[in-house]
């Protein structure tokens, strides 16, 4: 950080760029002027509180640092011509496609490139306008006022208005939807915080102040693409309707899909004319599909199914986030209501091996919270969790089960986790554990994403895969809240766990404002997890995907998104 920052400073041009800026906007400069936010994490959160880029550029400048770059990568760069047929390999979707259900990373992959969002998170985790064209919070960050873009078109060519944007959010935060946004809006979003300001003007009154909810409303939350005013979403499948640049004009459940430039596109239309999709069951007969030649992109790989495309032969993005795996432990099933059974599975785990056989260095240890190393508000001075076997088998020991004991564990055929599971076993097996293993297709592994109804969410014990987010927010409210249907929180509480301590520190961490409070709190809670341990966060993941070398200009995200409108072959 800069320290000596202040002696730089052009008071006159940064007097300037503070003028009208709300106060939790000027609580965040403040940060940065005192030294107490680095460059990097002043641009993220500048943008995400609804500073433009070049304001943040400006305050940047103004404070001696016109060194730094504030570029955007929101757009990828791409050296052939436009025109090209793009071929590209995602998941086969697990489910109908419909924006209220859509729970894994081929359905929100479709939806995310023919939808859009109010805003634009990017591989650096700064926030851009898009269907929004600015944003602002009120003084404790419960209101949130975004304007809404004008001239805009769905790909029939009607006009969207912000009655659009209102019925898509009233409709996703609705807890009789099903809608599996409520994973990040219970609790925090209702249908009557969703306000009509004018014709040009939305705003959310949450329910409890949030400071990082633009991430809510951009494509980490990925089910919140704008449809029409109306719209039965149980018929999207039929005709895909969006802003976006492409548009559907073949839809063929498990084979694939076909996109085309949309004509009525507001901004600056797709370089392909033609995206070709073809559903893939299973990593490894994409990664053949690539090396082929029958495929020009796929949207992810892992280095434990297919390391052989990080050979050289192809473009590879490789992006540091906080992407991950949670081992859930049913808290209200014996014995994992006792949390010294719960702490000996965390503490079979030799991490560091883990992440070495699996990634190849293309990943970072976890130490059994959502807080990744990424997050500048990550508590780095907590100690890290290692492999003890005897402490392990000891706690087995004072919990009751000197002898270990038997439990399912169920999780799906996605990428690495399949090999991580059987990690898991054979770890379990050296302190007398016995796990035995299901693993199942994604289709049959979410179910319908529903308590009761999902082997995700109801098995003893589940391994389930997570995209990443540029703040911890969702990882720190739908798996690990207290489950209240009423409230609607804890919609993926697959531990079942329920501790008052918690949520309230959960919910402290999300308003708060400042990195220095966040920090404080995020150490309470990795401390409070690491003790309690529903859920083992063994890893960090780097997101891989890749293309042919005569294909540039795909922008994968870390949270599993696939945008392809500026890609191009040459």
């Amino acid at each position: 950080m800069d320290t000596d920052r202040s002696k730089n400073i052009d008071h006159a041009r940064l007097d300037d760029l503070r003028r009208g800026r709300g106060p939790i906007q000027e609580h965040v400069i403040d940060e940065f002027v005192a030294g107490r936010l680095s460059r990097r994490d002043f641009i993220r959160r500048g943008t995400m509180l609804g500073m433009s880029m070049s304001v943040v550029g400006g305050i940047v400048a103004a404070c001696g640092s016109s060194g730094t770059s504030t570029s955007t990568s929101s757009t990828p760069s791409a050296t052939g011509a436009a025109g090209a047929t793009i071929k590209a390999g995602i998941l086969v979707p697990a489910a109908a496609i419909n924006p209220i259900t859509i729970a894994d990373q081929g359905g929100l992959e479709l939806i995310g490139n023919v939808g859009e969002f109010l805003i634009f998170t990017d591989q650096q985790l700064k926030y851009h306008p898009w269907l929004a064209t600015s944003w602002s919070p009120n003084a404790d960050a419960s209101v949130w006022t975004f304007k809404i873009r004008q001239g805009v078109k769905f790909n029939d060519g009607t006009p969207m208005t912000v009655d659009d944007v209102v019925y898509s959010f009233k409709s996703q935060a609705n807890p009789k939807s099903s809608s599996n946004a409520l994973s990040v809006f219970g609790g925090t979003l209702s249908p009557d915080g969703v306000v009509k300001v004018d014709d040009s003007t939305v705003a959310f009154h949450l329910e409890h102040p949030d400071a990082g909810w633009p991430d809510a409303v951009s494509e980490d939350n990925y089910n919140m693409i704008i449809v029409p005013n109306n719209f039965d979403f149980s018929n999207y499948q039929k005709s895909f309707p969006g802003t976006g640049r492409f548009m559907m004009t073949n839809y063929t459940p498990n084979v694939g899909a076909t996109y085309v430039r949309n004509p009525h596109y507001w901004g600056t239309k797709a370089l392909p004319s033609k995206i070709e999709w073809t559903f893939y069951s299973a990593e490894g007969a994409m990664a053949a599909a690539l090396q082929s030649g029958s495929i020009d992109a796929l949207d992810q790989f892992s280095v434990a199914t297919s390391p052989q495309l990080l050979n050289g032969s192809y473009n590879v993005t490789s992006l540091k986030a906080a992407t991950h795996r949670e081992l859930s432990m049913r808290t209200d099933i014996a014995p994992f209501t006792n949390k010294l059974v719960r702490q000996a599975i965390a503490l079979s785990l030799d991490r560091p091996a883990i992440v070495a056989a699996l990634f190849k260095g293309y990943a970072q240890v976890g130490n059994d919270s959502p807080f990744a190393p990424i997050y500048p508000s990550t508590d780095t001075s907590i100690p890290q969790r290692t492999q003890n076997l005897a402490k392990a088998k000891q706690l087995l020991a004072q919990a009751g089960v000197p002898h270990g004991f038997s439990t399912p564990l169920l999780t799906e055929t996605t990428q690495e986790i399949p090999h991580f599971a059987q990690i898991v076993k054979q770890y379990a097996a050296q302190i007398g554990v016995t796990i035995n293993l299901t693993i199942e297709t994604p289709t049959k592994y979410y179910g319908t994403a529903a308590f009761g109804k999902s082997d995700w969410l109801d098995g003893q014990m589940s391994l389930v895969d997570y995209g990443a987010r540029a703040v911890p927010n969702l990882y720190l409210q739908a798996p690990l809240q207290t489950i209240n249907a009423k409230a609607g929180t804890g919609a993926w509480n697959a531990a079942r766990f329920n501790n008052s301590t918690y949520d309230k520190l959960s919910n402290e961490y999300i308003a708060a404002v400042d990195l220095s409070t966040q920090r404080r709190l995020a150490g309470q809670i990795e401390t409070l997890l690491l003790d309690e341990t529903p859920i083992i966060f063994a890893y960090f993941y780097d997101y891989l995907s890749a293309s042919q070398k005569n294909v540039t200009g795909t922008y994968p995200t870390a949270q599993g998104q696939f945008f392809l409108w500026n890609a191009t072959k040459s």
